[in-house]
């Protein structure tokens, strides 16, 4: 009989980076990014896209740890501050599935997905504005913020500073296609 393995288990997760560009301000490139995760334990890396998107494995006592890590590296070695927000596989498949948005027949190319670094308190979520920027529209459940932004993001008054500040957390915010691209790929790794 085989010894009995004592490493701790390794868990999926996505990294969701605020701020991170390809090209002007925040520049860093996923080749880069990569080297940080792996660099600072994560194994099996991958990105996705050009902006901040990272598919990974780590035991779960490493990632909070990871993340941390990562965010100092990218503040020492590119100058600039991105925070970076997980999240374990199983749980952005459960974030995914009860949006209120889809429910009610909105097209995937109007929605998006605020994942914030922590769950607002029930007194924030309900001082949010809820006709800040109508026709957008926003739900809050747990720790993501659903989006309906019929305008597009860049037209939206629902932006990350109206989250931080009114959650009191940090936030990002993704197209619903985006969320979904990397679900898929971090379900396959």
């Amino acid at each position: 009989m085989a010894p009995r393995s004592t490493a701790p288990r390794s868990e999926r997760y996505t990294a969701w980076l605020r701020g991170i560009n390809v090209g002007g301000k925040n520049r860093l490139p996923m080749a880069a990014l990569a080297e940080l995760f792996t660099a600072a334990g994560g194994t099996d890396v991958r990105t996705y896209i050009q902006s901040g998107n990272v598919v990974f494995r780590a035991p779960a006592s490493r990632a909070a740890k990871l993340a941390a890590a990562v965010e100092s590296a990218i503040t020492d070695g590119f100058g600039f501050a991105s925070p970076v927000i997980l999240r374990r596989v199983d749980a952005l498949r459960a974030a995914v599935d009860p949006n209120p948005f889809l429910a009610r027949g909105v097209p995937a190319d109007e929605l998006h997905l605020g994942l914030l670094r922590d769950a607002p308190t029930a007194a924030d979520v309900a001082a949010l504005d809820a006709k800040r920027g109508a026709p957008d529209a926003f739900a809050v459940i747990g720790d993501h913020v659903y989006l309906h932004l019929p305008n597009g993001v860049a037209r939206s008054k629902l932006t990350n500073a109206y989250f931080d500040r009114a959650l009191a957390t940090v936030s990002t915010i993704r197209n619903w296609r985006t969320v979904l691209a990397v679900l898929e790929l971090a379900e396959a790794s």
